[in-house]
């Protein structure tokens, strides 16, 4: 086994749960982006610590090429050519029977199924892998859309989102535990009040289930409780009150619309909010839109240094995610070892599936 334990950081208040989870029950995480330097050095670190099966889908000759040159060891690495795989007509005839149930014609199920992102979702959807996460060498689009068309939606959740988690232990006011789940970061570009408050109510699930405890939901505005008349407030006071509704309230207090420093900063809370409670810093950050969700999240990134994870794509029935073609390896070993998790809890939730 080689060295490559530099790239990688120490574990953090998110990640280490995570892999201490996937010790006792290892997942399959298929990377469709198998050609890639950075996901050779995450397989080898996947299986030096013992907390999944990782699959590469690319060129098997080259894969194996690349990971002499890099001198990252295969041992326990599967790798998989799609159209060279056994289950290639039979994923082939899958995606014909669908496409023949959707009315959809001439579809050259072949060539769409030799795509390597088509095949991952093929094969977590029919329970080949256990989470698939895509988005290192390909545009986001690329990724998302053979998901949405593949695996099965969560007809709980009104439209597919994702969540980006953030860390810092360095940072003032980065959550209660210096973890931040981030919503809607990928998908939804203006939500609407139905959007924003399933986004609210699933991201504060996603965040009890991390974090343990009870979590705090901040829904985001230039506006506290009502201090402005705006429809776009109004929006998010709106969905803040649907959202409660949809959760336990000893899972998640859902508070909104609120501005983001009162959300996180209880001293900036007791001068806005004077007669209200004191009120411990939120842990997931409900944002009025997309542009204003992906803007923060790559000022936190790229200025504040945060360590960022994801997106978790929300939504389906089974798990998925998608990286940033910038992302490090440590971004990429901690969103798979994410997934592995949401993985645990769909196998506990669906023993028999």
């Amino acid at each position: 086994m080689s060295d490559h334990a530099s790239v990688f950081s120490e574990s953090n208040p998110f990640t280490q749960p995570l892999f201490e989870q996937l010790k006792k029950h290892p997942k399959r995480i298929v990377f469709p982006e198998g050609e890639d330097a950075r996901v050779l050095r995450v397989a080898e670190r996947m299986v030096s610590m013992e907390i999944g099966v990782p699959i590469l889908l690319g060129d098997r000759a080259r894969i194996l090429a690349m990971a002499k040159g890099l001198g990252v060891s295969m041992d326990f690495v599967r790798v998989i050519d799609p159209v060279k795989s056994s289950d290639f007509q039979l994923f082939c005839e899958r995606l014909e029977r669908i496409e023949r149930y959707r009315g959809l014609k001439g579809v050259d199920v072949e060539e769409v199924i030799s795509k390597p992102h088509y095949f991952a979702a093929m094969m977590v959807q029919y329970g080949q892998a256990d989470a698939c996460l895509g988005g290192n060498l390909v545009e986001p689009a690329g990724v998302f859309r053979p998901l949405l068309h593949l695996i099965k939606p969560d007809f709980n959740v009104p439209k597919v989102f994702a969540v980006t988690v953030l860390t810092s232990d360095t940072l003032p006011n980065f959550g209660e535990s210096g973890v931040l789940f981030c919503a809607d970061t990928g998908l939804i570009p203006e939500p609407k009040v139905e959007d924003l408050a399933s986004i609210a109510a699933e991201t504060g699930m996603l965040a009890h289930h991390h974090l343990g405890r009870r979590v705090r939901v901040g829904l985001l505005s230039h506006s506290n409780h009502g201090s402005s008349p705006t429809d776009e407030a109004r929006k998010m006071q709106g969905a803040a009150e649907l959202a409660r509704e949809k959760v336990s309230f000893e899972d998640c207090l859902v508070d909104g619309e609120i501005q983001a420093d009162v959300a996180i900063d209880p001293a900036a809370a007791e001068v806005k909010l004077p007669d209200a409670e004191t009120r411990p810093r939120a842990d997931v950050l409900v944002f009025p839109s997309l542009d204003a969700a992906h803007i923060s999240i790559k000022l936190l990134k790229h200025i504040a240094g945060a360590a960022s994870y994801g997106r978790i794509i929300r939504g389906l029935t089974k798990p998925a995610g998608q990286v940033p073609r910038t992302a490090t390896e440590e971004t990429i070993l901690g969103t798979a070892a994410a997934l592995g998790v949401e993985a645990i809890q769909y196998r506990q939730l669906y023993p028999g599936s």
